[in-house]
């Protein structure tokens, strides 16, 4: 199986015969090309034009976060798989109004499904949570009935911003209220938490559309305009609960996390090197994580689960069959 690979020292990065080679301060190394799905660079890091056609020969994604850990970009090679019919079913959906809406709610109502899933199992482990289930199930009632996607899009803060105070129900450890949301900078630790995985949730289904006949440039929540990709941070609504959040309740509730993993930087609260690796490892374990999928009847990971919402999103939009989001049974 393929496998990421994450870069957080400075060096380079240089194609080397038939694979690839990083040269960093304090070691070096050789990649074997054939074996690497994506690259997540966090470090300084210098590339080149040949090894930037090498990756791209291979498929390889390039995820850039600066020192911060803010995600910055992707090189998303050159498209293998797109389909010019596919293209242009995806941009007559978005250019259709009510095409567009009702794919956009399905994933706001999909999100928010997975919004209570986590709360129920928390709430069934002692939390007080059962007031904000029944605010949040309400606030859904609405999703039906939004007129265009700016209501949509309120309706769906709403609800985020109610789940989000849940958190300090959830979390047992001091120092990591959530207080309000923030994000740059992101004003305290738990914040910065969510912050880093969101970003990673976008980069890695970004890597997953690229494995698609989709463009990741007509989303539908999301509107198309001066950013370069937005089916990526539709898709992930479905799936930051899933995983990203789920991480982040793990590494706290275990202590895994403590107050040398962050650092204080530009007016905020910021991952460290030590904190990014160990959030990364835990965000791994969620997305590998196995679960009986009813429809296959066989194991599949989280992972595998995202490049089939997005082969159910395909088959929706060039051969009209209903789209439902993933619910996760947890």
């Amino acid at each position: 199986m393929k496998k990421d690979i994450y870069i957080f020292e400075n060096g380079e990065l240089k194609r080397k015969d038939n694979t690839i080679y990083f040269e960093g301060e304090e070691k070096k190394k050789f990649i074997p090309i054939e074996q690497t799905n994506n690259i997540w660079i966090y470090g300084e890091v210098n590339l080149n034009k040949r090894f930037l056609d090498y990756a791209s020969e291979k498929g390889v994604c390039i995820h850039f976060f600066n020192y911060y850990g803010y995600y910055t970009g992707t090189f998303y090679p050159r498209e293998h798989l797109n389909s010019g019919f596919v293209i242009l079913k995806q941009a007559e959906f978005y250019l259709d109004n009510n095409k567009r809406l009702n794919i956009a709610k399905e994933f706001i109502k999909t999100a928010a499904m997975n919004m209570l899933v986590i709360l129920k199992y928390y709430k069934n482990r002692k939390a007080d949570l059962e007031e904000e289930i029944n605010i949040i199930t309400e606030k859904m009632k609405m999703i039906n009935g939004a007129k265009d996607i700016n209501e949509l899009m309120a309706y769906e803060g709403n609800i985020r911003e109610r789940y989000y105070k849940c958190f300090d129900k959830i979390i047992n450890k001091p120092g990591f209220e959530f207080e309000k949301r923030s994000k740059r900078p992101p004003l305290n630790k738990l914040n910065s938490l969510i912050s880093f995985g969101n970003s990673m949730m976008y980069a890695e289904v970004l890597s997953e559309i690229y494995n698609t006949q989709l463009d990741p440039r007509i989303g539908y929540l999301h509107s198309t305009n001066e950013r370069r990709f937005t089916l990526n941070l539709d898709v992930a609504e479905i799936f930051k609960p899933i995983i990203v959040d789920r991480a982040i309740f793990t590494i706290l509730n275990k202590n895994i996390l403590n107050e040398s993993d962050f650092m204080k930087e530009l007016n905020g609260i910021l991952l460290n090197e030590s904190g990014k690796k160990k959030f990364i490892q835990e965000y791994n374990n969620k997305l590998f994580t196995t679960i009986n999928h009813a429809a296959l009847n066989s194991e599949v990971t989280y992972k595998r689960i995202i490049r089939m919402e997005l082969y159910k999103l395909q088959k929706h939009i060039t051969e009209g069959k209903e789209y439902k989001g993933f619910v996760a049974r947890w």
